[in-house]
């Protein structure tokens, strides 16, 4: 398994009402090519944190409207694009869409912990795409048990290929899924529905000693 070959076996995966960022084309928003820039931003993180052996997940339950669906990055929004290439070097990400940037709250708090470590982990998320509601493309909502057995062998891929050796899960749906990989698992709360300052002391928890030195902003939500 490269990062190549995961990618293309994430493109290959058809749901219906999931948006899959890597194959998927959004009539109000994407440019022409949007997928194969998504697949190239993925595919050169991947190959970033590799390269800089980076051995911690954090990971999200799936991809949003907001988010990822528009990046092909878990828990990252375009606002963040020119902070993901600085804080993994070698990665390229460009946008995927027309029009004006669109920021995500989640995104925000995560990439407000993300500047205070001294090594990023891999952003992840249990369900790779973004699942959404029959009749409205722009929604939420939480993937079902079969969506997540498609993409099921694909995470446990990951895992391996990059050794992973810690799980730092953003949410209890994250946390029922990891207990099952056999890696030290953490969680913390999820930083939506009111509960960012749990999520800031759940980061200050596992972090403590960095965030001293390198203090927790508190950035703006949109």
């Amino acid at each position: 398994m490269n990062a190549k070959e995961f990618v293309a076996a994430l493109a290959d995966i058809r749901l219906p009402n999931v948006f899959n960022p890597y194959a998927d084309q959004c009539g109000a928003c994407d440019l022409d090519n949007a997928a194969s820039v998504r697949k190239i931003n993925l595919t050169s993180y991947l190959n970033t944190v590799r390269d800089i052996g980076v051995e911690t997940i954090w990971m999200g339950r799936d991809l949003g409207y907001r988010g990822g669906r528009r990046t092909g990055l878990a828990l990252t929004d375009e606002s963040h694009l020119a902070e993901f290439a600085a804080r993994y070097p070698g990665s390229t990400p460009k946008r995927a869409t027309r029009g004006p940037l669109v920021a995500e709250r989640t995104a925000t708090e995560i990439w407000a912990a993300i500047s205070a470590l001294p090594h990023p982990p891999l952003l992840w998320n249990v369900f790779p795409f973004h699942p959404h509601e029959r009749e409205d493309e722009m929604t939420n909502r939480r993937y079902a048990a079969y969506e997540l057995q498609a993409v099921d062998g694909l995470n446990r891929e990951l895992v391996s290929w990059l050794k992973i050796r810690r799980i730092v899960c953003i949410g209890q749906d994250a946390a029922k899924y990891a207990g099952s990989f056999g890696v030290e698992v953490e969680c913390i709360r999820h930083p939506s529905y009111g509960g960012v300052s749990d999520f800031r002391s759940g980061i200050e928890r596992l972090y403590g000693p960095v965030l001293q030195r390198a203090k927790l902003t508190q950035p703006t939500l949109f």
